[in-house]
């Protein structure tokens, strides 16, 4: 059955929209039309509640890779002290053999 909105030509098959001529039927169809896009926004923000959560999900990890990257970097830190320590016992006693 042929949309009662649109006519067709049929030889060129093109479009015309068809615009209500009563109210009531421009009011039914701004409704719709307004439903619809309430109906494609309501989706979009379920998109974005999504991808916000996603985000959230990425950034947790993130803070946790980046303390285990911290506490490397600590342990990384005290172990080069404990080096250098070790490295100024080893020239005070090459000093002292040297003499």
């Amino acid at each position: 059955m042929p949309d009662p909105t649109t006519k067709t030509d049929g030889a060129d098959a093109t479009i015309v929209a068809v615009f209500p001529q009563r109210p009531e039927d421009r009011l039914r169809l701004a409704l719709r039309r307004l439903d619809e896009a309430i109906g494609e926004q309501s989706m979009a923000a379920a998109g974005l509640r999504d991808a916000i959560g996603d985000l959230s999900r990425t950034m947790s990890r993130l803070g946790e890779s980046v303390a285990g990257f911290r506490g490397a970097l600590d342990n990384a830190a005290g172990e080069i002290e404990q080096a250098l320590a070790a490295s100024r016992r080893l020239q005070a006693t090459a000093d002292r053999m040297v003499v």
